[in-house]
C-alpha cells in the first residue's frame, strides 16, 4: 500500500499532519508522538515578532468542543529559527511552517526570514486582522485574499497553503482568490468564532469574549466546506476541522482533501495523530485500497 501523497509538489509519507496551535512547535508532543510517524507537523504561528496573546482566561470548554482566544502569542521568528527548525531536522517528518501577521508587510518579513531556511512549505494563517483595514480579518475579503497571496507568494520561495477562515458567506469565493493570487494549497477550516457565557456570575467565560470554537461538534461544516473548495478549485486541500480519529480522517479525504492536519484531539489524547495513520492503514487493508490517492475526492451520490 501507499500512503504517500504529493502536496504542493511535497512528498509526505502519510497524508496526515498537526493542526497550527496545537502541537507547538513539535517538541511539546515529542515525548508521546513519534514525530517521525507523521507526514508532516504544522507549527503554531510564527510572527516577525514575539506576541504576548490575549489576557487569560483564553479557553473554554463547550458542548462538542472548545473556544480559545490565545491570541497568537509567539516567541516570534528569531527564536523559531534558532531553536525550532533545528529540532524538527532530527526527524523523517515535513515542517510547516504557520506565518501570521497584522498587516501584510508583517507577513512577508516571516516568509523573508524563512526564504534560505530547511522548511518545506508554509501555511499563511489569514484569519488575523488586517489592522490597516479597520481590522477586518484578511480572510474574510476576496480582494484581501488574493492580493495578501499574491504579495506572499512573489516573496516565498517554498509552496504557500493559504489558510481560510470559515466564518465568510461563500467559501469557495475565498478560495478562489488564493488560487487566483497564486495560492499552491489551501487549508481549511480555521476555527469558528463563539461565545459562551457563565451563567453564574454573569460574565464572559473567555476575556476576549468571543473565541475560535473546534473540535467534533464542527466537523460536519469542515467536510462540507472542504466538499464545496475541491469542487471549486484545482489545487490540493488540506483539511481540518473536528477531526478525532482514522474515520474522520478518512471522510475529509473522501470529501476533496490530499492531506489532513489534527488539532484538538490531541488535547484529549496526545497519541492521537499515530492512532490515525495506523486507522487509515487499516481501511486500505480492509477495502483492498493500493495507494492513498484512490480514495481523495472519490465520494459519490448513492
Amino acid at each position: 500500500m501507499n500512503m504517500k501523497v504529493d502536496l504542493c509538489g511535497v512528498t509526505l509519507n502519510n497524508p496526515v499532519m498537526t493542526a497550527s496551535g496545537t502541537f507547538g512547535a513539535g517538541e511539546e508532543y515529542s515525548e508521546f508522538v513519534d514525530l517521525n510517524c507523521l507526514g508532516a507537523v504544522v507549527t503554531k504561528g510564527v510572527a516577525n515578532v514575539p506576541w504576548e496573546g490575549n489576557p487569560t482566561p483564553r479557553v473554554a470548554e463547550v458542548y462538542g468542543g472548545m473556544l480559545n482566544a490565545i491570541g497568537l502569542q509567539n516567541p516570534g521568528i528569531d527564536l523559531f529559527i534558532e531553536r525550532d527548525i533545528p529540532f524538527l531536522k532530527k526527524y523523517d517528518t515535513r515542517i510547516v511552517v504557520n506565518v501570521c501577521g497584522h498587516t501584510t508587510a508583517e507577513y512577508v518579513e516571516v516568509v523573508d526570514r524563512l526564504a534560505d531556511q530547511p522548511v518545506d512549505l508554509l501555511e499563511i494563517n489569514i484569519s488575523c486582522p488586517n489592522v490597516k483595514e479597520g481590522g477586518i480579518a484578511f480572510g474574510q475579503n476576496p480582494k484581501m485574499v488574493e492580493d495578501i497571496t499574491r504579495e506572499i507568494k512573489a516573496h516565498a520561495k517554498q509552496p504557500v497553503i493559504m489558510k481560510l477562515s470559515p466564518n465568510v458567506t461563500d467559501i469557495t469565493e475565498m478560495a478562489r482568490a488564493a488560487e487566483a493570487g497564486g495560492a499552491d494549497g489551501l487549508s481549511l477550516i480555521n476555527t469558528l468564532t463563539g461565545m459562551k457565557i457563565d451563567i453564574h456570575r454573569r460574565t464572559f467565560a473567555l476575556a476576549n469574549r468571543t473565541g475560535g470554537m473546534s473540535g467534533p461538534a464542527v466537523h460536519p461544516v469542515a467536510v462540507r466546506m472542504v466538499y464545496q473548495t475541491a469542487q471549486a478549485v484545482n489545487i490540493p486541500i488540506v483539511g481540518m476541522g473536528g477531526i478525532m480519529n482514522a474515520d474522520d480522517a478518512i471522510e475529509m479525504i473522501l470529501a476533496g482533501a490530499t492531506a489532513v492536519s489534527v488539532g484538538t484531539a490531541n488535547f484529549t489524547n496526545p497519541q492521537v495523530t499515530m492512532e490515525i495513520v495506523d486507522g487509515i492503514r487499516d481501511y486500505m487493508e480492509r477495502y483492498q485500497v493500493k495507494d492513498i490517492k484512490e480514495l481523495v475526492g472519490a465520494v459519490h451520490d448513492r
